[in-house]
């Protein structure tokens, strides 16, 4: 029997998440197959571990508007477009129905391992690029896999991925050996047994992002019912006239008050900020933890630490692909001096598509959160416009895929404050976290 061609092949989409559903939902509008290979047990697997964290961006700036189409037979209905939803909200009314329209299209349980070209390595230069892609992946049952395909779009994000406490960007000495007083994610403190975690102890908060605002917002609010509750504030760098955020200024209010609110968390005594600290150990002492800076300085125990230091990329699974990366971001070539955080923020980062989003692997495409590598200045609509853009391309429609088909809302004073701390110039954005997804893990306010 002959194998089937390659165009005959569907494209495999890494991740079922809000940009790969999206792909995959642009592919079905193009008559194109899609296969999704999604790792977790349902739709949204990373956006419900955050179920309890707020969006800066509204339903009408979250929804996809080839998704829309495809639930609209369904008898889905749209969420008030000018609120908005908690991760939570995301996955359940939004991303799940999104993917059982999609059928068995989407396959759970299914981690992928590895792709690359049928029958050539990464070095392999002849009759490269006429041969599919194999993608491993590790099924549900725990059975290794493989399938063929024409084109790979990984949309699997940066979640999984936490950014370390250490400074150098390697884990501090000893951050592995005190694990279990560590978390790197915004913890749920309506969660009781998350909330017991917390109450009445003193948790240093590493990282100067929205993350971090989310933390010490939710910490000072515990604190006024848990006596003995109180934050260290952990700051890379020193407190400035843009640490906080635009306040009361910028033009994403939910942004702005979370600001605000961390603002007031230290001004009203319930978290001390440490400025210039760059951790470089961390060390046992008892039940609680002692942080020691690069520099030498050594703080009072805590018993807990939150670490919000960013997240990065994993591309283990893709290196038999030529990838085309920047070096610093780890973001493709073309797209990495538009999202570069000592530059940009989401407020001034364009639309971009397929152009920017190429390797020198043909029909390899990093997309969503995962294309912007180590930036975080990410909005949901720019992950929209990237999946549009090469579904066209793949689809043969080259002036579509080169058409810019979205607007940005303006949205103020975007930079200064961003989503996670890295060490940057003074001036230069703090990260740039905006406004969507995994990798802004944005925020209610109090």
């Amino acid at each position: 029997m002959n194998a089937p061609a390659v165009t005959d092949l569907p494209v495999v989409v890494i991740g079922a998440g809000p940009a790969g559903l999206a792909a995959a939902a642009h592919l079905v509008e193009r008559g194109i197959e899609p296969l999704v290979l999604e790792a977790g047990p349902a739709a949204g697997a990373a956006v419900r571990e955050w179920a309890h964290v707020r969006l800066f961006s509204t339903w009408g700036e979250v929804v996809d508007p080839a998704a829309e189409k495809l639930l609209a037979p369904t008898g889905w209905v749209t969420p008030d477009p000018a609120t908005y939803p908690s991760g939570g909200d995301w996955a359940e009314l939004y991303l799940q129905p999104l993917a059982d329209a999609l059928g068995d299209r989407v396959r759970y349980g299914s981690r992928v391992t590895g792709v690359s070209r049928a029958g050539r390595d990464r070095i392999v230069d002849a009759d490269r690029e006429a041969q599919p892609f194999v993608i491993n992946y590790e099924s549900a049952d725990g059975n290794e896999r493989r399938v063929r395909a024409r084109a790979v779009i990984d949309a699997s994000g940066t979640w999984a991925t936490p950014g370390p406490a250490g400074g150098s960007g390697l884990p501090a000495l000893g951050e592995k050996a005190a694990a279990d007083r560590i978390a790197y994610r915004v913890p749920d403190l309506k969660d009781p047994a998350v909330r017991a975690r917390y109450a009445g102890r003193r948790t240093a908060v590493i990282g100067s992002g929205a993350s971090a605002f989310t933390a010490l917002a939710h910490l000072a609010d515990l604190s006024g019912h848990e006596p003995g509750t109180h934050s260290v504030w952990i700051l890379r760098r020193g407190i400035s006239g843009s640490t906080f955020g635009g306040g009361a200024a910028d033009r994403l209010p939910a942004r702005g008050a979370l600001g605000l609110a961390a603002e007031a968390a230290v001004d009203h005594g319930h978290a001390d900020a440490v400025t210039g600290f760059r951790t470089g150990a961390v060390e046992r002492d008892g039940d609680r933890v002692v942080l020691v800076a690069e520099d030498g300085r050594r703080l009072e125990p805590v018993d807990e630490v939150i670490v919000l230091t960013g997240l990065r990329p994993d591309l283990s699974f893709l290196s038999e692909l030529r990838l085309g990366l920047d070096e610093r971001l780890q973001a493709p070539m073309a797209l990495a001096p538009l999202i570069d955080p000592n530059q940009h923020s989401c407020g001034t980062v364009r639309p971009h598509g397929v152009q920017e989003l190429s390797h020198p692997e043909k029909d390899v495409y990093l997309v969503g959160m995962k294309s912007y590598g180590r930036s975080t200045a990410f909005l949901a609509m720019t992950g929209y416009e990237q999946v549009r853009s090469v579904a066209a391309s793949l689809a043969g429609d080259r002036e579509a895929a080169e058409r810019v088909e979205l607007t940005l809302p303006e949205t103020g004073v975007c930079g200064g404050a961003g989503l996670f701390d890295r060490p940057e110039p003074a001036g230069a954005s703090g990260g740039g976290g905006c406004c969507t997804a995994p990798a802004t893990l944005t925020i209610d306010a109090p």
